[in-house]
């Protein structure tokens, strides 16, 4: 089934948002005391009784699929769906500024799957041997005609981001959709590119770490998870590897329909990087399985295309949601883990 339900408004709803800055959310006093700017406490093992608020942010707060990386010297970057890739700073991951976008000049490289348009969609940002790396999509609403390009750039400034080429591209011939990649290395060093949305749901493909792009040697096209319900709805994979598991997470149901949204964050986990990831009670992420730690409550409806960041002794979780009004809006909580190694929002 295609991905048309999560990408309804992609386009406009991404231009919108990025152009709006949100008011302040409500902070627990476990967020305000764990900011990035002090000494971490112990992250809790007891998930709370609901799910918590997003912590509190400011500025520039409008986001859409948000990747987040530290750089080196201490500043988050996070890079968004939208016109060209928009990019926003942090030096204390509560207060964003909009910094530019990846491509000033456009992207005609893209063009040919965007049907000319300039959105594009889910970035996934990193830092890795002394330079910045973006995977990136570009498709339209519901075709299988879909790409995945790789960007670098020494500093991550607008403008500063070199085309490395296409990494990955998907049509009706295949039986996936080439959007929403992930980077990630296992413990052994190599490095793989997970991706995904409907269809037959999340895969993953070895990359060579020299040059980022896919292996020439290993072509495999390895499945990871895939819904058997609700039209095959699954998409937005994130890799993160923790005490010998790599844990995926992954959004269930229907995005990009603002306050009406149904996304949901979802995970499994495998001990190994090609899986198989199964859930909390051991139902293959394959056969549909999938734990919920996210899902809509009170105002905040649709939390999703998760992203996780180490950084200063947390485990932090970048999603988006929708606010009643329908605007996206960055969320960030920290995770928690309970004594079987699952995680928890709080």
């Amino acid at each position: 089934m295609p991905h048309r339900p999560s990408r309804l408004a992609a386009l406009g709803l991404a231009v919108a948002v990025l152009a709006t800055t949100a008011a302040a959310t409500t902070v627990t006093a476990v967020q305000a005391a764990t900011r990035a700017t002090a000494l971490p406490l112990a992250a809790p093992t007891v998930p709370p009784p609901s799910y918590p608020a997003p912590g509190r942010v400011t500025g520039s707060t409008g986001a859409h699929d948000p990747a987040v990386v530290r750089a080196p010297n201490g500043t988050y970057l996070l890079a968004t769906t939208g016109n060209n890739l928009p990019l926003k700073t942090s030096t204390d991951r509560v207060a964003w500024r909009d910094a530019g976008v990846v491509w000033p000049g456009g992207a005609p490289w893209t063009t040919a799957y965007t049907g000319g348009g300039a959105n594009l969609w889910a970035p996934d940002i990193s830092y890795r041997d002394g330079r910045f790396l973006l995977y990136y999509s570009a498709s339209t609403f519901g075709s299988q005609r879909s790409a995945i390009f790789l960007a670098t750039s020494p500093t991550g400034a607008a403008g500063s981001w070199t085309h490395q080429g296409l990494v990955i591209e998907s049509s009706s011939a295949v039986n996936y959709n080439a959007i929403d990649p992930n980077l990630f290395v296992d413990a052994a060093g190599q490095w793989w590119l997970a991706f995904g949305s409907f269809w037959t749901g999340i895969k993953s493909v070895r990359l060579d770490p020299a040059t980022g792009k896919r292996s020439t040697t290993d072509t495999a096209v390895r499945a990871l998870a895939q819904r058997q319900t609700a039209s095959g709805a699954v998409e937005a994979p994130f890799v993160y590897r923790r005490g010998g598991y790599y844990y995926l997470f992954t959004s269930f149901d229907l995005c990009c329909r603002g306050a009406s949204s149904t996304y949901r964050t979802m995970v499994g986990r495998s001990t190994s990087p090609t899986g198989p990831f199964t859930d909390r009670n051991g139902t293959a992420l394959t056969s549909g399985g999938g734990t919920q730690i996210l899902a809509g409550h009170g105002s905040v409806h649709g939390p999703g295309h998760p992203a996780v960041l180490a950084d200063n002794g947390q485990d932090v979780l970048f999603y988006h949601y929708y606010t009643d009004s329908g605007a996206a809006r960055l969320g960030i909580n920290l995770l928690g883990w309970d004594s079987a190694g699952w995680p928890f929002v709080y």
